[in-house]
């Protein structure tokens, strides 16, 4: 369209973007921006929750199935990436989180009671399986009513419901298989590496330490 105006109207004649065109237009690759700030917060929210850096990688590894999942629901309905599926993608990044924070939580804790590596996945995700199946289908049964919606404003809810559902769809039964194993290639990889040295350390000292007489 910018292209046929410069060529086809005449000079006294000018053209302006309105409604989702012009606001995507405004924002420009801000979008992208925000998505890497929202996954660096989150990284070093849970680095701290966890005083672990290899932890957060762990949970944010479910990210990309959740990606993967609303970017083939847009496909699969014709619908392109807009300001309200970015949105949505943004929204993915907590709530396909929550699901990978209760199977690792789980397999963490289980660890450290003295389980295999590998046992300890397992289990996590063999006693997590109903409570990830029942928060997150309550979620994706709610989101239903936006992909379907009609009327005045119609497009963006459809737009952010289409991303969240095919999202948070592929994110609870890809989580289920593939964070068990992410949790157990980098926990062996963690076992003597660097990807925990301030943990390491901090356990050094409190070994090293002497108490006062």
């Amino acid at each position: 369209m910018e292209r046929a105006a410069a060529t086809a109207l005449p000079r006294d004649f000018a053209f302006e973007w309105t409604g989702i065109t012009f606001q995507e237009l405004k924002a420009g690759s801000i979008a992208t921006i925000v998505f890497a700030l929202a996954i660096v917060f989150v990284f070093l929210i849970l680095a701290a929750q966890y005083e672990s850096w290899s932890m957060p990688f762990m949970v944010l590894l479910a990210v990309p199935l959740a990606l993967f999942g609303a970017l083939l629901a847009l496909w699969l309905r014709g619908r392109q990436i807009d300001v309200y599926s970015q949105i949505g993608f943004v929204m993915l990044i907590g709530l396909a989180a929550k699901n990978a924070i209760l199977i690792v939580e789980f397999a963490r804790r289980r660890r450290e009671e003295g389980l295999d590596i590998v046992e300890a996945a397992m289990e996590a995700a063999r006693l997590r399986l109903r409570p990830i199946l029942m928060t997150a289908f309550a979620f994706i049964l709610g989101v239903v009513p936006l992909m379907f919606a009609t009327g005045a404003g119609a497009a963006s809810r459809q737009s952010i419901g289409t991303t969240v559902f095919g999202g948070m769809l592929a994110a609870t039964i890809l989580t289920l298989a593939f964070v068990p194993v992410f949790y157990a290639v980098i926990e062996q990889l963690r076992q003597g590496s660097f990807l925990d040295e301030p943990a390491a350390a901090h356990e050094a000292l409190e070994g090293r330490a002497v108490p006062a007489e």
